[in-house]
């Protein structure tokens, strides 16, 4: 387990978490103006992510981890991918839809906030003591909860749909992110990929092929990706009691003696 040093304050690290809480702020503040912010408010919170992204890569390369910097870091995530989407959804979509829409909003920020408490004690729990394994997330982590609602937000409007929308659709999903966030579905995590030293020449194409994909249209495809990224918790569930139960039950001995 990495030992973490409580009191210490890192100004690097520190400083690309704010950057992430900065990108949620002003997300809330586009989303508030509403009209053709509410694109702009989308792509804060992508942009929230990437910092967000940053800031713990840079910490454990730099050797800057800290408890002060994982309550930092949950704070600001908070904001941004909890407080700033909620409002995000609800001024864009949910409103229309009176007392369901306010409460699936709530429900959304409510989920960020018991999701976020759940990893910290994951975090602070040793690695022999979880129950999943230390590079899998348990249930979706809230950035890409925030990235699928933004994204709605950019694909909608790919489409031609400026302004705010009604459609129940978003409603729905905007409580099947919540539920998923909460939920106990293994999510995989690409924080620690091992790539053979002979296949790195073909991972490099590959991840250059993917990143030209994604910039044809990034409405599109990232929408795509962040939806086939949260029902992949759903997948792997259903595969694995599909699988478990396609075992052949354990032979039981008798125990009868001569």
């Amino acid at each position: 387990m990495e030992l973490l040093r409580p009191n210490r304050f890192f100004l690097l690290p520190s400083l690309l978490t704010c950057t992430s809480l900065f990108c949620g702020f002003y997300s809330m503040v586009a989303a508030i103006k509403g009209g053709d912010y509410f694109y702009s408010a989308a792509v804060a919170i992508l942009i929230a992510g990437i910092f967000d992204g940053l800031d713990g890569r840079v910490a454990r390369l730099t050797g800057s981890t800290s408890g002060f910097g994982m309550q930092l870091d949950s704070l600001c995530d908070m904001v941004s991918f909890g407080v700033a989407p909620g409002l995000l959804a609800y001024l864009w979509a949910l409103k229309p839809y009176g007392r369901y829409g306010w409460l699936a909003a709530f429900l959304y920020v409510a989920a960020t906030a018991l999701r976020l408490a759940r990893f910290n004690v994951i975090a602070e729990t040793p690695p022999e003591q979880r129950k999943i394994k230390h590079h899998d997330f348990v249930g979706l982590p809230c950035p890409a909860a925030a990235g699928a609602v933004a994204t709605t937000v950019m694909f909608c409007r790919f489409f031609g749909a400026t302004g705010t929308v009604k459609h129940l659709s978003i409603l729905l999903l905007v409580y099947l992110l919540s539920y998923l966030m909460i939920s106990n579905h293994r999510y995989l995590s690409f924080k620690k990929v091992k790539i053979a030293k002979e296949k790195r020449f073909q991972a490099t194409v590959g991840a250059i092929l993917f990143i030209a994909v994604i910039a044809t249209e990034p409405p599109v495809t990232l929408f795509v990706l962040a939806l086939c990224y949260a029902a992949s918790g759903l997948v792997m569930e259903l595969y694995g009691m599909a699988k478990r139960k396609n075992q052949p039950p354990p032979s039981s001995d008798s125990g009868i003696t001569a």
